[in-house]
């Protein structure tokens, strides 16, 4: 008996000396791990800023206008070899792109796909940390879009006039150079309905061209097909199911399409008609004609002959994996290749020369 209280007895001054040991340690502790992870977090991103033989599309945005705590607004991140671009830049899109260990700075230009608000407002934000961040600006940030594209980066500049005095104060003119401040926006004038994809930005073996899609009464809305070597990457933009998608989508690696489950969309229109939300459930039923479904997704895609398909701008929001299937639906039996309801900081690799898709989730 003496034993056994001798061996409790020590075994709660061992749980006492550990208790407050962590107690004494947790700072230098907690310091220790930060630095350690700090380095490398910063040794991953310089290691992703390298050109690499590769078309990678990094999903820095999956979600719509609607609330989802998981998911930052459309955004979509392209690096081709040395080249950086970003498409559209939706609300949360760039810091989830710097999650993803995407190069700060050095961004070559931003493409929008249209002008709704869900699609540019984190593009201050996107100008503003390539400014100043990573490698710098010595002109203007290149914007292109519809036209209206001029008036948004008009805007944009005047409302961060202060911001751009306060940093050139703080920083100066060596880290923020004024020269570099702010966007230039370049208009890209619609191509024919018809035409399928039109170059619009060509550099070395990287091509970028646009297509317009159906998002009315939203017109012009664009989507883009990114070229790098023989590797090929489609982004929808927000659209209906449209032939001139599937025509510019022809025999691409990748494309990544819009998607609203009307199933889901109707319950929620119909419940928040019940609860006396007239206007929210008005506004369930209108987004129901000029967006794609998944179905919709999943037929373009098959008739392209696209290799994979990346469902992103998720309408309405997905809390769990398990309502993946049922916002799916019939999908799965329209598109017979890898067929993904996409994720922030899904990272899709396509090397040159190579037909390899590589599938890698960063945060």
């Amino acid at each position: 008996m003496r034993l056994q209280r001798r061996l409790l007895l020590a075994a709660c001054f061992l749980l006492l000396v550990t208790v407050v040991l962590a107690g004494v340690l947790r700072r230098p502790i907690g310091e220790e791990l930060f630095e350690r992870a700090a380095a490398a977090r910063i040794a991953a991103a310089a290691a992703d800023a390298a050109p690499v033989d590769s078309l990678r599309v990094y999903l820095c945005g999956s979600g719509s206008p609607m609330p989802d705590a998981a998911r930052a607004g459309p955004c979509v991140g392209i690096l081709a070899g040395p080249h950086r671009l970003v498409i559209d830049a939706g609300s949360g899109g760039p810091r989830k792109l710097a999650a993803m260990g995407f190069p700060t700075g050095g961004l070559e230009q931003v493409f929008l796909t249209h002008l709704h608000s869900d699609h540019i407002d984190s593009l201050g934000e996107l100008v503003l940390v390539d400014w100043v961040g990573g490698e710098g600006r010595a002109a203007p940030l290149p914007v292109a879009g519809p036209p209206g594209v001029e008036d948004v980066v008009a805007g944009l500049n005047r409302a961060y006039a202060h911001d751009r005095g306060y940093r050139i104060a703080h920083h100066g003119e060596v880290i923020a150079d004024p020269a570099g401040y702010g966007a230039e926006a370049r208009v890209i004038p619609p191509p024919p309905g018809d035409a399928g994809a039109v170059p619009v930005y060509e550099r070395d073996e990287l091509t970028v061209s646009v297509f317009l899609v159906d998002h009315a009464p939203v017109a012009p809305a664009y989507g883009y097909r990114v070229t790098w070597r023989d590797r090929a990457a489609v982004i929808s933009g927000d659209t209906v199911y449209s032939d001139n998608l599937v025509e510019a989508a022809r025999g691409a690696d990748l494309l990544l399409h819009e998607a609203l489950s009307p199933a889901m969309v109707r319950a929620l229109r119909d419940a928040l008609s019940q609860e006396g939300a007239a206007n929210t459930a008005r506004i369930m039923e209108d987004i129901l004609d000029y967006h794609a479904s998944p179905v919709d997704a999943a037929r373009a895609a098959a008739a392209a002959g696209v290799q994979a398909l990346v469902l992103y701008h998720l309408v309405p929001p997905l809390p769990g994996a398990y309502l993946k299937s049922a916002f799916l639906g019939d999908a799965p039996h329209h598109f017979d290749g890898p067929l993904r309801v996409g994720v922030d900081g899904l990272r899709v690799t396509l090397p040159a020369g190579s037909a390899a898709i590589e599938f890698d989730e960063l945060l």
